[in-house]
């Protein structure tokens, strides 16, 4: 090797020493690390606290080392914080220079609030009529002399249930509710049940649920008159939305009494019995208490990154930390009444004169808190969270909440959250009335410019079931793509807050390309996505929404969809997103209108296909929660409703099935005879209740087509409509069973003996055609693109194609007009009504 060759390999060695220690300064910290020694990788220190007072030095000296960031590299174990992690503004990076607190390569290290429960003994008493020992004990710990309080409990990382008055996932039902005396009657099964202090009633209301905390238990006979603490008494008796419900036709409200000694009986309950400093807990099958892990949460608040409006945090990353095991507890110190989306009371009423200055008619006000969270920001920009968990936590996960902008959460996990996975904006101040339009002088206040992508949302809102996957509060430049949110116990996504059409501060928000599926588990009046207020430039595209659980305490049945703009939403665009069937939603929206286009299965199948996480974090996927024991919602089906009678109330028979919310709902008349058509859900009881409002008609129900040509499954490269208009038939079959029976045969087998038929329906775009059968009596229902006309399309179904003609002279031998008729008249067009 000669003189020069050796002067090039030091060179290049001097350039890649000098590359590496400009890059970034790191900073280590193990589980086994010292907080005194030096923060190296082979003298590691102890806390991410420590490495980050390390990481505020380093900048504040202007250390030389920091000049391409500083790395916090966190090895792999469990770090049980004392107190939040608090992100200051004087540990911000710069955009050449960021902080990042990142796990250790193939390293997993989790920042807990919790704390390990060890100890168990069985226990030497007999509790509820159980045998001795079947129950287990520990030691409930304490700190500055007072027991630790929490609401979970989680062994071996899985959520144990805190002892209740009723079976597995069984509630019973409230018999009333007295707003008067701010008490409630309900039934009294368990005789073990008795009044301690610290229980507490769980209550479904509508879109949302409450914790009450019980002040008294009054037994008579086999019910009991429930009274409560204040302030949530008060506001659970006088605020109207939403409200506990009292229905003959879907049973009243759904509730159970929990967190009591004398409930404890199933396994998998705890209790935690604060006075004697005990807590108990019956294992499940194959869990053993001599080396199950048990958790509690301790820490409200694992992660706290706080700015100032002129002094924000920035340039601060996350990248592969896991938070868990957060507390909540101010449903045990105030009780917890929400209004939306886990946005719980301070104070509601109703109005005896309605109307405020912002809207006319508004009947009712309220005030709001927000729930703690994991992670909480404030006043932090182009900061990032990537390839982190957030898993075991009591309530929110990652909140963005108040001066935020620029910040990216992608590549994330959220698991096993008592609340909302992501919350970002304000929804109300609490001193502003919450359907108050929120407006700042200052636009820095507002979150804006966020982007929320590729994580998975799975098993949330499962202790607040009026929680979300992600819920959007007031907020502006927001998109949300590429996500996949799963076994959530109300909606999806909802963007928006303050049921206003008024302009405020949300603009340009954008939801695109998510997958949302296994949703609405506890509660309805729910969707996939949902709205509120004003939002001009905002959009909703190539969403792939399926698949609703079947929550047995809805207070409305029907009240599930996949697509739903409720108040003062206004100038969104909806389109092309993938849904089963339209079932969607515009409730009062503004005057200004939204704009809907291809919302359908029929959308682009590519739409479907790259819905939901991207690589490089498609392995997220493996993490999914589906309660596959828990039933589906029944996909509502074609159905034809006829009235036969005279004197039509229409709008009396408009108002009667309201409530069964029919997709696609048309009236259709001819003399006597009035049709409702749509896709229903249980249409005998749609009948029922028509029966009772309307005792004088005839009522018969069609369902289950004979016969049932869809375009998109007949016609090649078929692209249907996205809107279409019914044409409403109806005839008679002959007298002759023989020749019914005939004729059904004929339609059962037209598509395998005449394809001619099903291909004339392609030539004359027909989008499909349905053949019901009541007796002798068809209802025929002809689909076709909506401004089409079927004097227009009808001659392209025989043009070069003579069968079918043929097929139409067999027919007529089998078809007569119905009752009122004349001569020679077979099949009657109904008039569609407006």
């Amino acid at each position: 090797m000669n003189q020069k060759q050796v002067r090039r390999i030091f060179l290049v060695f001097f350039i890649i020493g000098m590359l590496f220690s400009a890059n970034a300064a790191e900073i280590w910290v193990s589980v086994h690390g010292n907080d005194t020694n030096v923060g190296t990788k082979s003298s590691p220190l102890a806390t991410v606290q420590m490495a980050l007072r390390k990481a505020r030095e380093m900048r504040r000296l202007k250390d030389s080392s920091i000049k391409g960031g500083i790395h916090i590299i966190v090895m792999n174990g469990t770090y049980y914080l004392g107190e939040p992690l608090f992100v200051r503004p004087e540990d911000s990076g710069t955009a050449e220079s960021p902080t990042t607190i990142e796990a250790d390569v193939n390293a997993k290290p989790i920042l807990s609030g919790g704390l390990e429960i060890k100890k168990w003994k069985k226990s030497t008493i007999a509790i509820n009529g159980l045998k001795k020992g079947i129950a287990w004990v520990a030691d409930a710990p304490e700190k500055a002399g007072e027991i630790i309080n929490y609401r979970q409990l989680w062994v071996n990382g899985k959520k144990a249930v805190r002892a209740k008055s009723t079976a597995g996932n069984q509630m019973d039902r409230i018999l009333s509710w007295d707003a008067a005396s701010q008490t409630c009657w309900v039934p009294l099964k368990n005789k073990f049940v008795k009044f301690e202090p610290g229980m507490e009633m769980f209550i479904v209301q509508w879109w949302a649920i409450a914790n009450l905390r019980i002040k008294n238990i009054e037994v008579k006979k086999d019910s009991a008159r429930l009274s409560f603490e204040q302030p949530e008494s008060r506001i659970q008796s006088e605020h109207p939305w939403p409200a506990p419900w009292i229905s003959k036709n879907n049973g009243n409200s759904a509730f159970y009494i929990n967190n009591g000694i004398s409930m404890l009986n199933e396994p998998g309950e705890w209790y935690l019995d604060r006075k004697k400093a005990k807590i108990y807990y019956i294992p499940r099958a194959g869990e053993d208490m001599n080396s199950a892990k048990v958790t509690v949460p301790v820490l409200e608040n694992l992660v706290k990154i706080e700015g100032t409006l002129d002094t924000p945090v920035h340039h601060f990353n996350f990248k592969g930390i896991s938070f868990q095991y957060s507390n909540w507890l101010r449903p045990s110190q105030q009780g917890h009444v929400p209004l939306q989306a886990g946005m719980y009371l301070l104070d509601a009423y109703k109005l005896k004169t309605p109307g405020t200055p912002n809207q006319a008619s508004l009947e009712n006000q309220g005030w709001i808190g927000r729930p703690r969270a994991a992670v909480e920001v404030n006043y932090a920009n182009n900061t990032q969270f990537e390839s982190c968990s957030f898993e075991h936590l009591s309530s929110t996960g990652l909140d963005l909440h108040r001066g935020t902008n620029h910040n990216i959460v992608k590549g994330n996990l959220f698991k096993d959250i008592g609340g909302n996975g992501i919350n970002l904006g304000v929804f109300s101040e609490e001193p502003f009335e919450a359907h108050l339009p929120y407006t700042v002088k200052d636009e820095r206040v507002v979150c804006s410019d966020e982007l929320i992508a590729d994580n998975l949302i799975t098993n949330v809102a499962n202790e607040d079931w009026g929680c979300l996957g992600i819920a959007a509060g007031f907020i502006k430049n927001l998109t949300i793509e590429h996500n996949e949110i799963s076994d959530v116990a109300y909606s999806g996504i909802s963007m928006g807050w303050g049921w206003t059409h008024t302009e405020n501060v949300m603009r340009n928000n954008k939801i695109l390309a998510n997958k949302i599926h296994h949703y609405a588990k506890h509660l309805h009046d729910v969707a996939g996505i949902y709205t509120l207020s004003s939002q001009p430039d905002s959009r909703i595209e190539e969403n792939y929404i399926d698949k609703v659980y079947n929550s047995p305490f809805a207070h409305d049945p029907f009240l599930w969809l996949y697509l739903y703009t409720d108040e003062g939403s206004q100038y969104f665009t909806i389109k092309n997103n993938w849904i089963p069937i339209q079932k969607i939603l515009k409730n009062q929206n503004g005057p200004a209108g939204n704009i809907w286009q291809d919302n359908y299965a029929f959308v682009d199948p590519k739409i479907k296909e790259n819905a939901g996480i991207r690589k490089p974090y498609s392995d997220l996927t493996k993490e999914i929660v589906i309660d596959e024991a828990w039933g589906l919602q029944e996909m509502p089906k074609s159905v034809a409703i006829e009235l036969i009678g005279k004197d039509f109330d229409i709008e009396k028979i408009k108002s009667t099935i309201k409530g069964f919310r029919i997709v696609g709902e048309e009236l259709y008349q001819w003399e006597n005879h009035l049709v409702i058509y749509g896709k229903m859900n249980q249409p005998e009881r749609t009948k029922r209740k028509l029966a009772l409002a309307f005792p004088a008609l005839e009522i018969k129900i069609y369902e289950n087509p004979v016969y049932d040509f869809r375009n998109f499954e007949r016609c090649k490269d078929s692209k249907p409509a996205s809107e279409w208009e019914n044409i409403v038939l109806t005839a008679n079959l002959v007298e002759d069973v023989k020749m019914q029976k005939e004729y059904v045969e004929y339609h059962t087998t037209q598509f395998e003996k005449w394809p001619e038929i099903a291909k004339g329906f392609c030539n004359a775009d027909f989008q499909q055609l349905q053949v019901f059968k009541n007796g002798r009596q068809l209802m025929l229902v002809i689909s076709i693109p909506k401004g089409e006309n079927l004097d227009k399309l009808n001659p392209k179904t025989t043009q070069n194609n003579p069968r079918v003609d043929d097929w139409n002279a067999l027919m007529k031998k089998y078809q007569t007009g119905i009752e009122g008729t004349k001569p020679g008249e077979t099949w009657m067009f109904l008039n569609k009504l407006n």
